[in-house]
């Protein structure tokens, strides 16, 4: 999700990608980057991520060029992925979804930035979410989650989106008959967190569920309390708006959930010990 403000229509974002003007050393670090990553990922992310790293030429090759990544994104799902200089305003990123449009920034972190930067850069964009695109399901599911947006902005809703967008599309895991994998493009782009949500021992791992997503804050600054999983790597959920409205409509009646707090109700698949977050600040949106 987004926090700029500026102008709701996409067309006024909309970049070249400008590929020709990559240095020799943003091709190296996207390198670093790609080929520290997969070898990561290898047992613990959704064999469809992999999967569409392949199909779409994402690799260690360097930089990918949006020109030649698009063929193969459309051919495959309808979608392309659009270069914007950074962060969009809310309704101009859920229409681009909307039109199977996917915003991407097309900076790459500098060397010295290789484990944390505070915008998402291309690597986050590109690497972390483009690859499960490939798949007709997860694909509209985004484009239905663009669609969603659109009516939230109107109900007063977008907190609660953008929570969901957090938890699945950014945090989401899943289980597999393979085990638990991660589908979330904010793990599956860091180094850290790909370790930490699968094998610490700190944060909560509990079983989908849409209301309760969509009320629980989240970590903003560091690892996730708690991650949500869905029942499978096509159990994206179902975001028709006449659904949606009245459940917006109970949500506002309903206090908002703490990001480690766990309710009684709660199918609790691991129930994390806080030992990672226990000492440090609480920063929650």
């Amino acid at each position: 999700m987004n926090t700029a403000t500026g102008s709701d229509d996409p067309r006024d974002y909309i970049r070249d990608q400008g590929f020709e003007t990559y240095t020799e050393t943003d091709h190296a670090t996207w390198r670093t980057l790609a080929k520290r990553q997969r070898e990561l990922l290898k047992g613990r992310i959704a064999g469809q991520f992999l999967e569409g790293l392949d199909r779409l030429g994402i690799g260690e090759q360097g930089i990918p060029d949006f020109r030649i990544m698009n063929e193969r994104l459309k051919a495959a799902t309808g979608w392309e992925v659009k270069a914007v200089p950074g962060l969009i305003p809310d309704l101009a990123f859920f229409r681009m979804l909307a039109n199977r449009q996917f915003p991407a920034g097309f900076w790459i972190r500098k060397p010295e930035q290789l484990d944390y930067i505070e915008e998402p850069d291309i690597f986050h964009d590109v690497f972390g979410h483009v690859p499960l695109i490939m798949q007709p399901i997860y694909a509209e599911y985004l484009e239905s989650y663009g669609r969603a947006g659109l009516v939230a902005a109107e109900h007063g809703a977008l907190k609660h989106l953008a929570r969901l967008y957090w938890y699945t599309v950014e945090f989401g895991l899943a289980q597999t008959p393979q085990g638990m994998r991660i589908v979330g493009a904010g793990i599956a782009s860091s180094p850290g967190e790909t370790i930490f949500a699968l094998e610490s021992a700190s944060p909560n791992r509990v079983a989908f569920d849409l209301g309760r997503v969509m009320r629980t804050l989240y970590r903003i600054d560091d690892y996730q309390e708690t991650y949500f999983v869905l029942d499978g790597i096509e159990a994206w959920p179902n975001l028709d708006v006449d659904r949606l409205i009245p459940l917006w409509q109970e949500l506002a009646e309903q206090p908002e959930i703490e990001p480690g707090q766990i309710l009684p109700e709660d199918r609790v698949l691991t129930r994390g010990d806080g030992s990672y977050h226990h000492a440090k600040p609480k920063s929650a949106a």
